[in-house]
């Protein structure tokens, strides 16, 4: 079973000054936590049901602390409604600033605020090979549970630096793009270098006042219907979409 330690901490990582204070978060799930297993990340511990842990006999060798427990515990424990697998405990790695290079895209969030907005574009960045996100400090923390879930294994690939937008972005030698409800349309952009900032804003107010001065060039998605916005999320997907084609035809 999870010891009564174990569990307490576990739930106070749904925190985030518990995060913060301890460098640490959780996995859940199967999929997630293998991967995770795969990983150089450091796994303080896991704790799996009878099956995942026969199961996986050789991947859990990476794991500092294995133990067996049941469904019912991992659901106690953590943020899933089911849970027949496991959950790990993982050590944070350290925090860095972005270091600007000359090539690829970089997505720049302006205080997106929902996890599962977080989640969904880290997983967007790694299905386009985006190696690169930086936060503005108040954007949602990349480690909260729903964060987490919501990326699956993405995190493990995709690096997430959280700092101030403004000097970067006053400092950039590569194009910055805002994505606005009103730009030029995404379908019709002509790219004159190989990459570039990508600044996406709040799910409610959209690029702050403050960044918008440095914004180079405003792009939009072009709507054919009648709704009024499109998620965050969705609108990530869709920009990296046009800018990978983008890339490879011109």
């Amino acid at each position: 079973m999870i010891s009564q330690k174990w569990s307490k901490l576990i739930r106070s990582l749904q925190q985030k000054k518990y995060r913060k204070a301890e460098q640490l978060f959780f996995v859940e799930g199967e999929k997630a936590v293998l991967e995770l297993l795969a990983s150089t990340w450091q796994v303080e511990a896991v704790f799996g049901t009878e099956v995942f842990l026969q199961r996986y006999p050789l991947q859990l060798k990476t794991a500092a602390l294995v133990q067996q427990c049941s469904a019912d515990e991992l659901v106690k424990a953590g943020t899933f409604t089911s849970n027949d697998a496991a959950l790990a405990v993982v050590k944070m790695p350290p925090q860095t600033d972005f270091v600007a290079h000359s090539h690829g895209f970089v997505l720049v969030l302006d205080q997106i605020n929902d996890p599962g907005n977080l989640g969904t574009i880290i997983r967007v960045a790694d299905w386009y090979g985006i190696k690169h996100i930086v936060c503005s400090p108040d954007t949602t923390d990349c480690y909260n549970p729903k964060v987490i879930a919501a990326a699956k294994g993405s995190f493990l690939r995709v690096t997430l630096h959280y700092q101030p937008l403004a000097p970067l972005l006053t400092a950039a030698t590569l194009p910055v793009f805002g994505a606005y409800l009103g730009g030029d349309s995404i379908h019709q952009l002509r790219l004159q270098h190989s990459g570039g900032y990508v600044v996406l804003g709040n799910e409610a107010n959209g690029i702050s006042a403050e960044l918008e001065p440095l914004i180079g060039r405003r792009i939009t998605i072009p709507a054919f219907g009648g709704a009024e916005s499109l998620n965050v999320g969705i609108a990530t997907a869709i920009i990296c979409d046009n800018l990978a084609r983008l890339q490879t035809t011109q």
